[in-house]
C-alpha cells in the first residue's frame, strides 16, 4: 500500500504542476482584478438556476441537458462515466443506482446509495436506490462530490446528484422524435411548448420500450411530464411541474458463476433475486421565486412525490416436503416466494433566504418533510423456508396467500441549514457551512408471519448536525486552487433497529436500539484553471480526496449472510471504511474542429475496521449452516476499480456534423469482501454521429440524425460480479461447499449494440 500511495503521490504533484505550469505560462485571461467584487451565494436546494461560481470550495461538475439529448442514451450513467469519480450498479434497461467516490460499492441489494438524489429540488429516495428518471425531459445535471449533508441531509455520505428538468421559453414551439435499436429498442417522445410576455411551459410524453440482451429483461416506460412558468411581476415568478410515469421491467440479468457467464450470458437457466417490477410513479412540485432587490431573493417550495412499486422477489427454493426446486420442473421461473407491494409518499416544503452586502454573502434555508412508507408482503407460491435433514424444518412450511408483512413507516424530518461566504481579501473566498437535521421513525406492524402474527408499534428519533468549511484563492483569472472539509450522515433504517421484533421467524435477528447513525468525514484539495497544452485551450480540474466512514453500519454476521444456532446476528455499528484517491477533468473547446474530454479517477478503498465477516457454506436454508470466519480489517473494497479512465475525441468539421469516438477503462477490482475473487477490468469503445439540418426543410422543420454503436469492438466483458456466500449450482441445484468463481453473481455485458433515430423541430 505505501508504495501504491507513492505513485500516486508522484502523479498528483506532476500532473498539478504541469497544468499549473502551463496555465501561467499561456496567458490565457487577464491578470486578477485589483478590487473588491461582490460576494453571491449560489448554494440551493430547491432551484439549480443559480449556475456554478468559480469560487466554489468543493468538487463539482455539470452536464448540459444538450448533452444528454444530444447523447441519445438508454441510461443515465452513459453520459455520468464523463465524470471523473462516478460509479454505477447497472443491470439491464435504464435501472440504475448512482455511487460516487466508491462509496457502498459493497453493497447491492435495496440499500440506500450513500449519494443525496435530488429531482427539481426534491430529495428522492426509492425504495429500492435506484434512480427513475424521465432521459428525455433533463435540463441540467450537476454532482457534487464530498459528504453533503450540509445541504441536503441524510444519506449524502458521498455527495449529491441534482437533476433538474426541462424548463423555459426555449422548448417553445414542437419537438417529434423517433428511435430504434439492438434487443428490440425503440423510443418516442412528443412535445409542445409556448412562451408568451405572461409566462412559458410545455407538456411532453414518451415510450420507450425493449427487449433487452438478457433472458426475461424486456422494459417499458411511458412518460407524461411538463412545466409551467408563471411571470408574476418584473421580479417574481411561480413554477409549476408533473410528472407521471409507469415503469415495467422484469429480470436484472445476472448468472451464477464463471460456468455460466460463458456458456451461458444471458442467464436463460437461472433466476434474478427480483422480476417483474411494476412502477407506478407521480411528481409534483410548486416553486416561488422573487429577486425583491438586486443582492436578494426568496424561494419557496412544495411537492409531492407518490411511488407505488409492485414485484417478485427469493425464487422457491424448497417445495413443502423440503425437496429442492429444480429447473426442469414446471413454472421453475415464476415460482418466488413473496408478493411485494410497496407504497410511499413524500411530501415536503422548503424554503430560502439568500443576500449579500459587500464582501458578505448568506442564505438560510428550512426543510421539511413528512414521508410515508407503506409495505404488504404476501407469500406467492406453498414453499418451505428452512430445512431439516431431508425434509422440511417443523414450522417452516408456508401456504400462498399468507401475509408475510403488513407495515408501515412515518417518517419526519426537520432541517434548518444555512451558508456564510465571505471574501476577506481580493482573491481569498471563505465559505462556511451548516446544518441541523431532527429524524423521526414511526413504525406500526398489523400481525404477520414474519412478526410472529404479533402488532408492533416502534419509535425512534436522531438528532444530527452537519457542516462544511472551504476556502478559494484566485492564483490569477484564469487559475483557483480550493479546499473543503465536509461531512455526511446516514440513519439507521426500522429494519435495522428492530430486526428481531419485525422478522423473529425469519432468522433469529436481534433488536439494535442503540444503532448510532453513521458518518463520512471528507478531506478535498482541489486545482481548477484555464490552461494550454500543446496549442490546445481547455478547462482542467484536479482534486485529492480522503472519506472516513465510522460507525459503518452492517450485519454483524456478514453480507447477506443470516443467523446459525450458534452465531447471533444483529445490525451493529461494526467499523469504518476509508475511499482516497486522484481525479483529474480535461474539456477542450468543443467548438473546434478537433476536441477531446477525458476523466481520470484512482480510488483507493479499504476497511479501517471490519472485524467480523461470515461466508456461509451450503445452503442458507439449512437448519445449521456452515459459516466460515473471517477478518476483513485492511482489505479492499469490492467493486471498486483503482484506475478508471474515460476519454472521448470529437471530430466536428461543420456546425451540421460531429462524430465521437468514446474509449471507457475500468482496471480489475475485488468481486468480494475477502478479496478472493477477481471482477476483470475492460476496455470498450462507442461511436457516436449527429447531423444536424439546421434550414427549415420537409414540413417546415429543422432535422436532426444520429446513430450510435456502443461496444463498438464486441469485447467480450462483465458489467459487474459480486461474491458473497457459496451458491447453488444453476443447473442442478446442490451446493459443493467450497467458495469460488463459480458461486459469483456476475452480469455479463451486452455485446455490440446499436441505436439510430431522427427527430424534427417545428
Amino acid at each position: 500500500m505505501k508504495q501504491r500511495n507513492y505513485l500516486l503521490q508522484r502523479l498528483i504533484v506532476g500532473i498539478c504542476a504541469g497544468m499549473a505550469g502551463s496555465a501561467w505560462s499561456a496567458e490565457v485571461g487577464q491578470d486578477a482584478a485589483q478590487t473588491m467584487k461582490e460576494v453571491v451565494v449560489t448554494s440551493t436546494t430547491i432551484d439549480d438556476r443559480f449556475e456554478f461560481k468559480r469560487d466554489e470550495p468543493s468538487s463539482i461538475s455539470v452536464i448540459s441537458g444538450k448533452e444528454v439529448d444530444d447523447a441519445h442514451i438508454e441510461n443515465v450513467i452513459q453520459v455520468l462515466r464523463s465524470i471523473p469519480g462516478v460509479t454505477a450498479d447497472l443491470s439491464s434497461g435504464d435501472e440504475i443506482k448512482i455511487k460516487l467516490r466508491g462509496i457502498e460499492n459493497q453493497r447491492y441489494m435495496g440499500e440506500k446509495p450513500g449519494v443525496a438524489i435530488v429531482i427539481d429540488g426534491v430529495p428522492v429516495f426509492e425504495r429500492t436506490g435506484k434512480v427513475n428518471i424521465d432521459l428525455d425531459n433533463i435540463e441540467s445535471i450537476k454532482v457534487i462530490k464530498g459528504g453533503a449533508s450540509y445541504l441536503f441531509g441524510e444519506d449524502a455520505l458521498s455527495g449529491a446528484v441534482i437533476i433538474t428538468t426541462k424548463r423555459g421559453a426555449k422548448y417553445a414551439g414542437a419537438t417529434v422524435s423517433m428511435e430504434a435499436g439492438s434487443w428490440g429498442y425503440e423510443k418516442q417522445m412528443a412535445r409542445v411548448g409556448f412562451s408568451g410576455e405572461k409566462g412559458n411551459g410545455h407538456i411532453q410524453a414518451s415510450h420507450r420500450y425493449g427487449d433487452d440482451y438478457y433472458f426475461q429483461s424486456s422494459y417499458k416506460t411511458d412518460y407524461l411530464n411538463g412545466n409551467f412558468n408563471l411571470y408574476l411581476s418584473d421580479t417574481s415568478d411561480l413554477t409549476f411541474g408533473f410528472e407521471k410515469s409507469d415503469r415495467s421491467k422484469d429480470k436484472h440479468g445476472s448468472v451464477k458463476g464463471v460456468t455460466q457467464a460463458e456458456l451461458d450470458p444471458q442467464g436463460v437457466l437461472g433466476r434474478d433475486y427480483t422480476r417483474k417490477y411494476a412502477v407506478d410513479l407521480q411528481k409534483l412540485n410548486l416553486t416561488y421565486s422573487n429577486n425583491y432587490d438586486p443582492r436578494s431573493n426568496i424561494l419557496l417550495m412544495g411537492y409531492e412525490y407518490r411511488d407505488h412499486t409492485n414485484f417478485l422477489s427469493a425464487p422457491q427454493s424448497l417445495y413443502t416436503n423440503g425437496t429442492s426446486v429444480l429447473p426442469s420442473d414446471p413454472g421453475y421461473y415464476d415460482a418466488y416466494t413473496t408478493l411485494n407491494n410497496w407504497q410511499q409518499v413524500q411530501r415536503g416544503a422548503k424554503g430560502e433566504w439568500r443576500s449579500s452586502t459587500g464582501n458578505v454573502g448568506w442564505l438560510a434555508g428550512l426543510d421539511l418533510r413528512r414521508n410515508e412508507y407503506q409495505q404488504l408482503n404476501k407469500a406467492g407460491v406453498d414453499y418451505c423456508s428452512r430445512k431439516q435433514g431431508a425434509a422440511c424444518a417443523p414450522g417452516a412450511s408456508v401456504t400462498a396467500g399468507t401475509i408475510m408483512t403488513d407495515d408501515s413507516t412515518d417518517e419526519s424530518v426537520n432541517g434548518a441549514y444555512g451558508e456564510v461566504k465571505f471574501r476577506p481579501a481580493t482573491d481569498w473566498t471563505l465559505t462556511f457551512n451548516g446544518r441541523y437535521d431532527e429524524l423521526g421513525l414511526d413504525y406500526s406492524a398489523k400481525p404477520g408471519k414474519d412478526n410472529g402474527y404479533v402488532a408492533i408499534n416502534r419509535s425512534k428519533s436522531f438528532q444530527n448536525s452537519s457542516w462544511r468549511a472551504g476556502a478559494n484563492y484566485a492564483l490569477k483569472s484564469n487559475m483557483d486552487v480550493y479546499g473543503n472539509l465536509s461531512t455526511g450522515f446516514r440513519t439507521p433504517t426500522v429494519d435495522q433497529l428492530y430486526r428481531g421484533s419485525l422478522s423473529p421467524s425469519s432468522g433469529k435477528t436481534a433488536n439494535n436500539e442503540n444503532l448510532r447513525p453513521e458518518e463520512s468525514l471528507n478531506l478535498e484539495f482541489g486545482l481548477r484553471t484555464k490552461t494550454e497544452w500543446f496549442g490546445i485551450e481547455m478547462d482542467a480540474d484536479a482534486s485529492i480526496f480522503q472519506i472516513d466512514r465510522k460507525d459503518y453500519i452492517m450485519a454483524t454476521t456478514g453480507q447477506y449472510a443470516g443467523s446459525s444456532p450458534t452465531i447471533q446476528e444483529m445490525y451493529d455499528n461494526i467499523g469504518g471504511v476509508r475511499n482516497r484517491g486522484f481525479e483529474l477533468a480535461l474539456k477542450s473547446d468543443r467548438k473546434r474542429e478537433y476536441a477531446f474530454d477525458l476523466a481520470y479517477s484512482y480510488i483507493d478503498a479499504y476497511f479501517t475496521k471490519y472485524d467480523n465477516f461470515y461466508q456461509v457454506l451450503g445452503s442458507i436454508y439449512a437448519t445449521n449452516p456452515t459459516m466460515a470466519h473471517f477478518n476483513n480489517t485492511g482489505r479492499t473494497v469490492p467493486r471498486v476499480p483503482s484506475n478508471q479512465i474515460n476519454l472521448t475525441g470529437h471530430w466536428q468539421p461543420s456546425s451540421q456534423f460531429h462524430l465521437g469516438l468514446e474509449m471507457d477503462t475500468k482496471s480489475w477490482a475485488w468481486a468480494d469482501e475477502i478479496n478472493q475473487e477477481k471482477l476483470p477490468g475492460r476496455t470498450l469503445f462507442n461511436l457516436l454521429a449527429n447531423y444536424d439540418i439546421r434550414e427549415k426543410g420537409f414540413l417546415s422543420a429543422k432535422w436532426s440524425l444520429f446513430a450510435r454503436v456502443d461496444n463498438l469492438f464486441d469485447r467480450k466483458y462483465w458489467v459487474t460480479a459480486r461474491g458473497t456466500n457459496d451458491q447453488a449450482n444453476y443447473i442442478t441445484g446442490a451446493y459443493d461447499n467450497i467458495y469460488n468463481a463459480n458461486d459469483l453473481s456476475i452480469v455479463v455485458g451486452r455485446p455490440r449494440t446499436w441505436y439510430a433515430g431522427v427527430s424534427a423541430a417545428f
